[in-house]
């Protein structure tokens, strides 16, 4: 038994290679209307193509093979995470988000959205679907080769990148101590809590409006 037949899982890999090729011409646009920047570890956009290039075209190819219900359902959650995690990214940035790490010259810091959890909520999303998608379609071997292929890269890019971040002016006051890619559950929990008790405050405030008013006599 499997979600996806073999056309389904061919017309998935081709669905996300559309909207990645969007978003190189959604990228292009915000870069030339970006008027330049600096661009992280240029090196390895090259290498970053070749690798997306690879995770698609080794994807497509069907297989008769058919990945276990349970890997399947976890590998098809991992990718609507990865897409919705790229798409919340892609509205909080808006036109400062690109595929090339330029870091604008006239750069807003963002700290809403998944940004408020994570520095790097974009590459978590690349991790997640060059994990899920080969493991959707039954390739196996093809995850581990390029997970670590993609890590390679990103790697050095997400140290480059930073080091322009630091120069944008109240980017480390803002992400002191936020985590690269993983939330810190105890922040999580402290923030989730924070939210709570405000929204207990205000409910109290509302009910009782006379509540903290001076006495007079």
């Amino acid at each position: 038994m499997a979600v996806l037949s073999r056309r389904g899982r061919s017309a998935l890999v081709a669905g996300l290679g559309g909207m990645r090729l969007a978003e190189v011409v959604w990228s292009a646009r915000n870069l030339r209307r970006a008027g330049g920047g600096s661009q992280a570890a240029p090196r390895s956009f090259p290498l970053m193509v070749s690798i997306n290039v690879a995770l698609f075209g080794l994807c497509i190819v069907p297989r008769r093979r058919r990945p276990p219900l349970v890997l399947e359902l976890a590998a098809l959650t991992g990718l609507l995470a990865a897409v919705g995690l790229r798409l919340w990214v892609i509205a909080c940035l808006g036109p400062a988000w690109n595929v090339k790490a330029v870091v604008p010259k006239r750069m807003e810091v963002v700290t809403r959205g998944p940004y408020g959890w994570i520095r790097h909520p974009n590459y978590l999303a690349v991790i997640l679907e060059f994990a899920a998608l080969p493991l959707a379609v039954g390739a196996y071997a093809e995850a581990v080769v390029l997970s670590v292929a993609n890590a390679a890269v990103l790697v050095p890019r997400i140290r480059a990148e930073e080091e322009l971040l630091d120069r944008v002016p109240g980017y480390r006051e803002a992400f002191a101590g936020v985590p690269r890619l993983l939330p810190d559950l105890d922040r999580w929990v402290a923030r989730i809590r924070s939210s709570d008790e405000i929204r207990v405050a205000a409910h109290q405030s509302r009910s009782d409006p006379g509540q903290g008013e001076p006495i007079s006599g």
